[in-house]
């Protein structure tokens, strides 16, 4: 019996027996190292035999598998990757189908020592580089695998986590075999991408160990697979952008999920050298705000309701508009100056500014498209001008950026130059010291607010004389608004302090308390007719600057006039001080009418005091007038109406053809006398006037001068066409008169030497 079993043993093929030897009879010795050696010398010499070795390794480790043999299974797969190594032939691709039945046997396993054996031997075959192309390999299922096996979900975290590992592994094996294999199917396909990237994120959100992110999956070398990987990740912002506006009519929480991803990506995106430009993806987010606003103004995203028609939420466009514009900000922090300064300017230009010729739209709100814009944009510019560091203001705030943003700061909308108010402060803030006046208040000793106060620059002087005129009007005329809440007071008292500590110098310092003390005649003569509480806000306001102010220049002096004129209202007016003012409940006053002069901050002695420690005392005299512009007239001003009937008023009554006649009056004895006494008086005043109008015109800046003379210019040229029409007569002409068109005679001035004579004239 057993003679005929070994007769029939030496008729089996060769490569059977090559096969059988290797295998031991305790599976725990191993793989038979020298019969292997034998059966790759086999396969070499015979490589037709190879597809045939592959198909009896594959039978035998499944039959192994079946019984439960796990050590021969071991022992297969070890000599099935010995001879992958060792063989490089034509016929190795059937080999190689054998060998991934083999593999997809293993991951089919429910056992994890399997599954992970199955992964090593794969990945090592993905690493040999085949010399002939493969036409009918798939790695689908191995896709597949391998993902599923990156979720897994094990009750033994340790196995759990080589179980996950093994999945990456592998897929990573998957991406090195097929990605420079124009035969096999494109990895990079949605099919394959949607199971591959899931699986990665899935892994590197569910991390134990802090330490050990990322780098326990070994992804790292070779960096092919983690190259390829990240660019799409990176490549993704392009995608979501586009995604985004494929999805601009979708549900406004389905568009805030997209735009919060991007929040997060574009941040870590900013600094590198893929993805999409950066204006691409502002213009993008800007358009996306634009058409929020539409659908909130027209309940719809068609831009009609009808039947069938999303319902728009409100306040769910109102978040999805916040998210936007945190966006454009988180995104904005993070890129150098140079590119934030054009984010900045990119996003002005798109700010609608008010004009004459085109009216402004409305909603069904009642409020206009435009309005929303506005105030959405400069939202977003806030966000990008938060923490702004620049060394210079000239490139920081340039005259186009600057001139548009202030147009803003004179519209009627007390939203609207909030705002403006606050990206002003934001651009001046450079040392943080705006959080330091959120209060507006009267302090005895500012050192408790340990400012940051350096030296004003070379370029922050040109930038003042450049500008300093445009930003102290658009402070005087919003300190002038009707509208003005607590808020616009304690933004124009940060504002005030600001310029003071970061872009002053003398001059500065004293055409800012110029400004201060018009500011306080404003309150005073209140010629705007404004309610008591901004009347009192406008007084509070001076008295905290110019304690401020004054305890910064340090001069004794001073100082001591701004803190008796504070103990003083302290005691008989404190609605005039900040304390009283901004607060929750405001405890004002109910006439503000004939204040005493100990209640007011007096020019003529701050112009004293100052002068004494070295001050432009001649300038401190002249009192801040501001000078009107197109701005004014464009930005629809209620004053600016006013100036203009105003003029007209001033003509038509100094005008010849409304002239009254005064009744003559009778002079008497007492009248001489009266006259003579009274003329030292007006020669004395009249020589006083004459002296200030020189000293005016020699010192004074060239904008007060024009502001001065401007508004008399074209009553001046009015009356001189006056004069010259009643004094400048042609002259008769000898050839008589001719009829003009409508019947109305005419006179006509004809040279000397074009006149014609009688004949009794010539000799």
């Amino acid at each position: 019996m057993y003679g005929v079993c070994g007769c029939c043993g030496a008729l089996r093929p060769r490569y059977k027996r090559l096969v059988d030897n290797i295998f031991p009879e305790d599976p725990e010795d191993g793989l038979v190292k020298t019969n292997m050696e034998k059966l790759t010398f086999y396969a070499l010499s015979a490589p037709e035999k190879l597809d045939r070795i592959g198909a009896y390794l594959s039978e035998r480790l499944i039959r192994d598998v079946g019984r439960h043999r796990y050590g021969y299974v071991c022992i297969a797969m070890e000599a099935l990757d010995q001879l992958l190594m060792a063989c490089h032939c034509q016929s190795i691709n059937l080999f190689v189908e054998s060998f991934l039945k083999m593999v997809a046997k293993l991951l089919e396993s429910e056992k994890p020592n399997l599954q992970i054996l199955g992964t090593n031997s794969f990945v090592k075959f993905a690493n040999i580089e085949e010399d002939t192309p493969s036409y009918h390999r798939s790695y689908d299922f191995f896709v597949s695998r391998f993902s599923e096996m990156c979720h897994s979900s094990h009750e033994d975290l340790e196995i759990k986590t080589k179980i996950r590992m093994s999945g990456i592994k592998g897929l990573q094996g998957v991406v090195r075999k097929t990605v420079n294999d124009e035969l096999q199917a494109n990895i990079w396909d949605p099919q394959h991408m949607d199971k591959i990237v899931p699986s990665l994120l899935f892994n590197l959100q569910h991390v134990e160990e802090a330490e050990s992110h990322l780098d326990n999956h070994s992804l790292w070398e070779p960096k092919v697979f983690a190259i390829r990987c990240f660019k799409i990740i990176m490549y993704s912002i392009q995608q979501l952008l586009s995604h985004l506006d494929a999805n601009s009519r979708s549900a406004a929480t389905v568009r805030a999920g997209i735009v919060e991803v991007l929040s997060e990506a574009a941040v870590i995106a900013a600094t590198g050298s893929v993805g999409p430009t950066v204006l691409e993806m502002f213009n993008t987010l800007l358009r996306q705000l634009r058409l929020s606003i539409d659908y909130v103004l027209t309940g719809s995203y068609d831009g009609a309701i009808s039947l069938g028609t999303k319902i728009i939420k409100e306040h769910e466009e109102r978040m999805f508009q916040e998210a936007v514009i945190k966006t454009i900000g988180s995104f904005a922090s993070t890129l150098p100056t140079y590119q934030r300064s054009e984010v900045i300017l990119f996003i002005m230009s798109k700010v609608p500014l008010p004009s004459l010729h085109h009216p402004m739209e409305t909603g069904r709100t009642g409020e206009n498209r435009n309005r929303l814009t506005q105030i959405m944009l400069l939202k977003s510019l806030l966000q990008v001008s938060t923490g702004f560091q620049s060394n210079n203001m000239m490139s920081a705030l340039p005259s186009n950026f600057l001139d548009r943003l202030l147009s803003t700061a004179l519209m009627e909308d007390a939203e609207i130059r909030l705002f403006v108010l606050e990206i002003l402060i934001s651009f001046i803030d450079r040392h943080g010291n705006r959080h330091k006046f959120s209060t507006i208040s009267t302090l005895s000793d500012i050192s408790v607010l340990k400012l940051k106060v350096d030296k004003c620059s070379r370029q922050d002087t040109i930038f003042m004389k450049k500008h300093s005129q445009q930003l102290y009007r658009h402070i005087y005329l919003s300190c002038k608004e009707e509208t003005n809440i607590r808020k616009h007071y304690e933004a124009l008292y940060g504002l005030l302090a600001l310029i003071s500590i970061e872009l002053a110098n003398e001059e500065v310092v004293v055409d800012l308390i110029r400004l201060v003390l018009a500011v306080q005649d404003v309150a005073q003569v209140n010629e705007e007719n404004l309610p008591v509480y901004n009347r009192c806000a406008l007084y509070a306001l001076g008295a905290a600057y110019l304690n401020l102010i004054s305890q910064l220049t340090t001069v004794p002096a001073f100082c001591q006039h701004i803190h008796e004129v504070i103990e003083t209202r302290k005691k008989e007016a404190p609605y005039m001080l900040p304390e009283d003012v901004f607060v929750e409940r405001p405890r004002l006053t109910h006439n503000l009418d004939g204040v005493v002069i100990e209640l007011l901050f007096r020019q003529s002695k701050i112009s004293e005091v100052l002068g004494g420690s070295g001050y432009n005392a001649d300038r401190l005299c002249v009192p801040y007038i501001p000078q009107l512009t197109d701005e004014d007239r464009l930005s629809k001003r209620k004053s600016i109406g006013e100036t203009i009937s105003l003029q007209v008023e001033v003509e038509s009554r100094n005008s010849p053809e409304k002239e009254e006649r005064v009744p003559t009056e009778e002079i008497t004895y007492e009248t001489l006398k009266k006259a003579i006494v009274d003329s030292v008086a007006v020669e004395e005043q009249e020589r006083e006037r004459r002296r200030q109008v020189v000293e005016k015109f020699q010192k004074a800046p060239f904008e007060e001068i024009a502001a001065h003379c401007g508004a008399r210019a074209s009553l001046l040229q009015s009356k001189l066409n006056q004069i010259f029409e009643i004094t400048i007569r042609p002259p008769p002409s000898p050839s008589g008169t001719i009829t003009a068109a409508y019947g109305q005679p005419q006179n006509h001035s004809i040279p000397v030497y074009e006149m014609k004579f009688p004949d009794l004239c010539v000799y």
